[in-house]
């Protein structure tokens, strides 16, 4: 009896039927791309939002202090270097793109302005636009984020029960990213200490504990990847919803990290196709339109995904439970 029981236990959701159901579903409704489409053209020929002359105004009074410090000059020249590389770069408008929830975009650019339309408008911040900007536009990134899933998911996984009202979605988002901010903050240092150890240890041990690490890493990654998923497909909150995460990754961790892994590849391989023309080139708005349609499928087909593993996994369960014994008469 227990054999025909397992015998009888479907296979689980496929991932390439997943990931075809996602490109169908936003095929269907291409409106699906609009967020990302309109804010990675923000993000191209609009406004560039500066710190670098703020905090250049500071520079040279931390050069002093760190040649007070007894730095040694070198040291000095090295992180100026840094600074002046990654710092005129900056755009404060890039933190609208917010994570693990938001809209999709492409690799933020390294060009100082750069448009097919001429130079770019640069404004540049100072103090107060750049603490008040760090959450304003953290605040409508997360805004952004939850409709954006929201609708995906409302295109993709069709209910009954209806969609996730917009006030909840906007709300769960918050909450999400604030949750998965201290999580990072809380794991950050103990892993870059871990590395730091490992940096001076035997190659070998180095190599098994990245193994282990990797492993352990998995049970980290896959519950945070579809941690929004029970918020936006099943209308949970965020405790219900990291409950069912961990739940979800417990049964499907093999199968899941597989899908998770595809997804990224799919995601990075072609963020590197879409990042060939120049930014200076009309054919970016092409690169633009596929990368937007891209990531939204495939946000769509992880949406199926789940709800399709989770019902497999409902339909599992059911299926191993004991019979109950009639008692008799």
């Amino acid at each position: 009896m227990e054999v025909t029981r397992l015998e009888n236990i479907p296979p689980p959701p496929g991932i390439i039927n997943s990931i075809r159901a996602g490109f169908d579903s936003i095929a269907s409704h291409v409106t699906a791309i609009l967020l990302p489409l309109a804010l990675n053209l923000f993000f191209w020929l609009g406004p560039r939002l500066r710190v670098n002359a703020f905090f250049d105004s500071f520079k040279g009074d931390m050069i002093r202090a760190w040649q007070n410090g007894g730095i040694a000059a070198e040291e000095i020249q090295r992180v100026m270097e840094l600074y002046n590389t990654i710092f005129p770069t900056v755009n404060l408008f890039w933190l609208i793109r917010t994570l693990p929830i938001g809209i999709s975009s492409l690799p933020l650019s390294r060009e100082l302005s750069s448009t097919p339309l001429g130079d770019a408008i640069t404004w540049q911040a100072n103090g107060w636009i750049i603490f008040f900007g760090l959450f304003g536009l953290t605040f409508i990134g997360w805004i952004g984020g939850a409709i954006y899933f929201r609708s995906v998911a409302w295109v993709s996984v069709p209910s009954e029960n209806g969609i996730i009202s917009t006030f909840n979605a906007i709300l769960q988002t918050i909450l999400i990213s604030i949750f998965c901010t201290i999580l990072f903050m809380i794991l950050s240092p103990v892993i870059f200490g871990v590395f730091a150890i490992l940096a001076g240890q035997n190659i070998i041990i180095t190599s098994l504990v990245i193994l282990v690490m990797s492993f352990v890493s998995m049970w980290l990654i896959v519950p945070i990847f579809f941690l929004p998923h029970g918020v936006f497909v099943k209308k949970q909150n965020i405790f219900t919803s990291i409950g069912s995460s961990i739940h979800f990754t417990r049964y499907t961790l093999p199968n899941s990290s597989l899908f998770v892994l595809t997804i990224f590849l799919l995601a990075y391989g072609l963020n590197v196709l879409w990042s060939i023309p120049s930014e200076t080139s009309w054919l970016t708005l092409l690169a633009i339109f596929g990368h937007s349609f891209v990531t939204t499928a495939l946000l769509a087909s992880s949406f199926i995904y789940y709800r399709d593993m989770t019902a497999w996994v409902q339909a599992v369960l059911e299926k191993l439970k004991p019979p109950v014994k009639q008692a008799q008469a």
